[in-house]
């Protein structure tokens, strides 16, 4: 099915009222505007004033028009209507009295309030969903919603439900296709080689040289230190880096970088061409600085596990050995102060006698 995505309440609620209406939901689609309202006390009778201020309503509030069923709308939003016409609500199944005035209603408010058809405003809505693929990393369902809020907002009828979510992943798939190729032609030859090369598990070899690089290092030694340092230099090697996608939206690399790091060689080998080198190309690129963080990493915490607390122990081994001499030196300086805290004070006649200045 083509809205085989969408989730159940999307389904439900497509071109439907919702179970209850909020005041703000009355104010926003049923609040008649001056024009609305003298073109409802227009109407010769009660019943088809009331019925065209609710078609007039509904269209604004779902996008459709409901002349088959004009009656089929909550109690509370034709209670609403019926009190800015002065009209008794009770009357509006009596608007069915004659079909064809639901229709000629439905045209007038239409031509009136510039509503289009789905078919002319259907490029309008390919472009804005072609641009929200192009820019952002949004699913289908949420695709879905934003097209619906775009008809609505743009006065655009909606089609069958089916139209529009085939319509919605179509533009979808089609976008992300002209991104891959895009990305796929800014690759050079040798570049594009080496990316498609590491989806090969060499003879003797149990993984392939992607899932080798994509291993993040977990040992904390110089040896270790070595080999995330020689895995940083094989990435950049490889000159992903080099390929210019600056006009290349962050998000829609970082997706891709997401799907190549997570999924398996054989999954990425059977991609079609332009979506793997695209693939590769944003993974090996995340690579790049993922793998230089980690041995900055590794590099981290074997100083501080290694060489600070080995300079620690020393430096606390030294002040250990130095204890004694500091003790002797202490209580010889605690017997100096000692004497001089308590040696009295000489006199000044002592001063005196001896001809000494005081």
């Amino acid at each position: 099915m083509p809205h085989e995505y969408l989730s159940d309440e999307q389904i439900v609620r497509y071109g439907r009222f919702p179970d209850e209406l909020s005041a703000a939901d009355l104010e926003q689609c049923f609040r008649l505007t001056p024009d609305a309202l003298a073109l409802a006390r227009s109407k010769r009778t009660p019943p088809t004033r009331l019925g065209w201020a609710v078609q007039w309503g509904t269209v604004r509030m779902l996008g459709v028009f409901q002349p088959d069923h004009p009656t089929r709308v909550p109690e509370r939003a034709v209670a609403f209507v019926a009190d800015q016409l002065d009209l008794d609500p009770g009357c509006l199944p009596e608007y069915r009295a004659r079909a064809q005035t639901a229709y000629e209603h439905a045209w007038q408010i239409r031509d009136t309030f510039g509503y289009r058809e789905f078919a002319a405003g259907e490029e309008d809505l390919r472009a804005y969903l072609a641009a929200r693929v192009w820019a952002s990393e949004e699913g289908p369902r949420a695709l879905f919603d934003r097209a619906l809020l775009h008809l609505l907002e743009h006065q655009i009828l909606l089609p069958d439900l089916s139209v529009l979510s085939r319509l919605v992943r179509q533009v979808r798939r089609e976008e992300n296709a002209r991104l891959h190729t895009h990305l796929a032609a800014r690759i050079p030859a040798p570049v594009h080689a080496d990316l498609v090369g590491l989806l090969r598990v060499h003879e003797g070899a149990r993984f392939s040289e992607l899932e080798l690089l994509r291993t993040e290092p977990d040992r904390v030694s110089s040896p270790g230190l070595i080999q995330a340092l020689d895995r940083t230099s094989r990435i950049a090697g490889i000159g992903a880096g080099r390929v210019e996608v600056a006009d290349v939206p962050q998000a829609k690399l970082e997706a891709l970088a997401r799907y190549g790091m997570r999924a398996k060689a054989p999954a990425l080998a059977d991609l079609t061409p332009d979506r793997k080198a695209a693939t590769l190309l944003a993974t090996v690129r995340h690579l790049e600085t993922a793998s230089v963080d980690d041995a900055l990493d590794v590099l981290d915490v074997l100083i501080t596990s290694k060489l600070l607390n080995r300079a620690q122990r020393k430096g606390n081994e030294d002040r250990l050995r130095a204890l004694p001499g500091l003790k002797s030196a202490a209580k010889k300086m605690a017997a100096a102060v000692d004497v001089l805290i308590h040696t009295p004070q000489a006199t000044a006649g002592l001063h005196s006698s001896h001809g000494l200045a005081p």
